[in-house]
């Protein structure tokens, strides 16, 4: 294999597209771990960082390539871009993600130790990724061991970041072990490493770092279904408008939380005899509806993502903070504004961010309330914690078809659920509507592409994981203050 650079470069693209298996739907968590054994195992047979970032080049293009492949379907099928700059526009974004592994390989290899740098690396990449550019962490390695490893029992310590490292740490002892052609001591010592890990990680999982606080609460989510190649039509807005207002009042829950944009319309503009129906039935419950639509601040002529509640407790907004570059704002609208104008129809694509705010008071309980893929950012979810007892995720996957993207998202959900130790509810427009416990599991999830109420029974939950004290930081300092400590040795 050593001479055979084209194999070589087939396997790591072949180990990148193993690793998708540990995501959903799949979930198969020994995947990543397999697949980044082999690319380990690549890197430490080389010995030439240009190699090295060949590899970890042709690793990411087969990790993101599969597993973003979703993108295409919304540029194309929705945005409307031409079917070949939409492919091109794909591969850009995946090559681009390509990049970190690759990086990866090349840096661990330039400073040494390559299989314990190159793990501290890895979740250091996952971890740019989820800020650079306003950041995409999509696929971050953490999350393919949600919600069924041992080795989640790390993540409300040390977060989604933090059990990258650890995977891949996993999978360099064990690729050491196949490079170095070890003795059965070393093998044995190894074997007991990863070993002691796992149970530690099992041990985590049994610890209950929340506590539940109140009565339980009858919620519902609605999942109306709505094409969202119609969803913005004037002909088919106040039919919506109708079906979700039917919905609310059909249902006996104390919160009832509607998808992302639910309504399309601008707030300001809602028929008050709407707003006036759901208060009341609210009111009837003795609890809370909550609704995205979009707002407008004439003063500022801005228009935000929000989510917006009715009912027993006083109006409150949340507007979106955290915007999706190129579908929610245009990012240097001199160079890229043209990509708006000739090629894609995105309609509100030129919002703009909220602010920080205390969760709402809703049914009895305090709700942080997320929109979209703000959920897939751990370390802004903690913000409004720990005085937030319930989380709440307001989506609308229908832009991806029926792909991945929407299971994937709801693992990233569930993630922020073990990180957090709150429930998590997410109302989405055709799925995946579920409601998540505290240890990220899936007690309800309706089906896709059905318009249905999802109801269930859910606590709030109060207390502290270690995760919502520090976020990120314990793994951050500790990772680059490893990787300074190898520097040192290296000069010495």
């Amino acid at each position: 294999m050593k001479n055979r650079p084209y194999s070589q470069l087939a396997l790591a693209f072949a180990a990148g597209f193993l690793s998708v298996l540990g995501f959903a739907p799949f979930e198969v968590f020994v995947a990543p771990l397999i697949g980044l054994t082999l690319l380990f195992y690549l890197w430490q047979c080389s010995t030439s960082s240009g190699r090295q970032f060949a590899l970890g080049l042709s690793f990411g293009l087969g990790l993101y390539g599969f597993g973003i492949y979703w993108i295409y379907i919304s540029l194309h099928e929705f945005g409307g871009m031409p079917w070949w700059f939409a492919g091109f526009c794909t591969f850009c974004l995946c090559a681009f993600m390509a990049l970190f592994p690759a990086l990866v390989g090349y840096l661990s290899r330039r400073i040494g130790w390559v299989f314990l740098t190159a793990p501290l690396l890895w979740g250091v990449s996952d971890w740019v990724r989820g800020w650079i550019f306003t950041g995409f962490p999509w696929l971050t390695l953490g999350y393919s061991q949600v919600p069924n490893s041992p080795l989640v029992g790390f993540m409300p310590i040390v977060g989604a970041y933090g059990v990258s490292t650890i995977v891949a740490l996993i999978a360099s002892i064990l690729a050491f072990v196949f490079v170095r052609q070890s003795t059965s001591l070393l093998k044995v010592k190894a074997l007991v490493a990863v070993s002691v890990i796992a149970i530690l990680g099992l041990l985590l999982k049994q610890i209950e770092w929340t506590t539940p606080t109140g009565q339980p609460l009858k919620v519902a989510l609605l999942q109306g279904n709505v094409s969202q190649s119609i969803k913005w039509s004037p002909e088919v807005a106040q039919s919506t408008i109708t079906q979700y207002l039917k919905m609310v009042e059909q249902s006996d829950a104390q919160l009832i939380v509607l998808p992302e944009t639910a309504l399309p319309v601008i707030a300001q503009q809602l028929d008050q005899q709407v707003i006036q129906r759901i208060t009341q039935h609210a009111q009837k419950q003795n609890g809370d509806v909550l609704v995205g639509l979009v707002q407008y601040d004439a003063e500022d002529q801005s228009y935000f993502n929000s989510a917006i509640s009715f009912g027993s407790a006083p109006v409150q907004a949340y507007s979106k903070i955290h915007l999706v570059p190129f579908g929610e704002f245009i990012p240097l609208k001199a160079v890229f504004g043209w990509i708006y104008r000739d090629w894609l129809n995105i309609p509100l694509s030129d919002l703009t961010r909220g602010k920080q705010q205390a969760p709402m008071q809703l049914a009895g309980q305090q709700v942080a309330v997320n929109i979209c893929y703000e959920d897939v950012f751990g370390e802004e979810i903690i913000h409004p914690l720990p005085e937030a007892t319930l989380l709440v995720n307001m989506s609308n996957d229908a832009w991806y078809g029926k792909s991945f993207a929407a299971v994937q998202h709801m693992q990233f959900s569930q993630a922020r659920a073990i990180e957090t130790g709150r429930m998590m509810l997410r109302a989405t427009n055709t799925g995946a509507t579920a409601i998540i416990d505290q240890h990220g599991k899936v007690l309800a999830h309706a089906p896709h592409d059905t318009q249905m109420t999802l109801t269930g029974k859910v606590l709030g939950y109060q207390g502290t994981t270690p995760y919502v004290w520090w976020g990120n930081w314990p793994f951050i300092v500790l990772s680059f203050s490893v990787i300074a400590f190898v520097l040192w040795r290296k000069t010495k």
